[in-house]
């Protein structure tokens, strides 16, 4: 069942970009451009190696759009990763999960997809559980805080018009043009602040394309196999893996409301998944 199949698809990619966001943080003493460059090499790099592999046409089929997803996405790659440098881990994640809210909102004026007064309902149940978990986190200073609703608007943005390009084109290519994008932009701006890695943190700056890539790949995957109001709120679990993260890895502390806020979006994205209008 293609929904089933796009939730599974959807969780993996939630894993895996928790474990780059997790490497980047880790990385906070390099510059986001630095980071944002490594990060897109790496994945397209694996990119052109599989298209050329498998004799996929690298350009694609609907090139406009392409290109639009990627330099949509790289905005949203550039303002989260300059965001994670300003404010703690969970919050960071957490703020920038609003773009499910963002896609679904932009797919009934841009896809005309139908939405209905319960989704209305469990939309809002997410993200009052994203406010919960971290809404009033007063380590969120102003700068972070407008880079990261840059970064959830283009988020959204990416989101519609990836389910619009559809199954028009393989979903490597598609990958293949975000990192393209993404990798020319952050090669030119790191020119200014190169800073060396070393050691272990070469593995670090490796482990991003990997990880990147995986997330990229299973996300695509699943907005070509499901609406986008559907799949969208599943990447609020990313908001879960990364106070989990930001507990054990980064010592940061959270309260009550903040598992409370756990508990009711996991409430809202689940009822979300399971919920079957009786006119479909």
């Amino acid at each position: 069942m293609d929904r089933w199949r796009a939730v599974k698809f959807m969780v993996i990619s939630t894993i895996t970009f928790t474990l780059m966001n997790t490497v980047a943080k880790q990385l906070n003493d390099f510059n986001p451009y630095e980071i944002i460059f490594f990060r897109s090499l790496g994945s397209f790099l694996l990119c052109m190696f599989i298209l050329i592999r498998n004799r996929i046409p690298i350009l694609g089929n609907q090139k406009s759009l392409l290109i639009a997803r990627g330099i949509t996405g790289m905005i949203a790659m550039m303002m989260f990763f300059m965001a994670l440098q300003k404010l703690p881990f969970g919050s960071a994640v957490a703020l920038r999960y609003l773009s499910p809210i963002f896609a679904a909102l932009l797919a009934v004026f841009i896809l005309q997809e139908k939405m209905y007064w319960q989704q209305y309902i469990f939309f809002a149940l997410a993200l009052s559980g994203v406010f919960l978990i971290k809404g009033f986190d007063i380590r969120v200073e102003g700068t972070g805080f407008i880079y990261i609703l840059i970064s959830a608007f283009f988020s959204g943005i990416v989101y519609i018009i990836i389910r619009k390009i559809g199954s028009g084109d393989h979903p490597i290519v598609i990958v293949n043009y975000f990192m393209f994008v993404t990798t020319l932009v952050g090669g030119v701006l790191t020119i200014f602040y190169w800073q060396p890695p070393q050691g272990i943190e070469w593995l670090l700056f490796i482990s991003l394309g990997i990880f990147g890539f995986m997330g990229q790949l299973y996300m695509t995957k699943a907005f070509q196999l499901e609406k986008a109001n559907i799949i969208a709120p599943l990447k609020y679990l990313e908001v879960i893996n990364a106070l989990i993260i930001g507990f054990f890895w980064f010592g940061e502390g959270y309260t009550f409301l903040s598992f409370l806020g756990i508990f009711v979006l996991i409430a809202g994205v689940f009822l979300n998944v399971i919920f079957k209008p009786k006119a479909a």
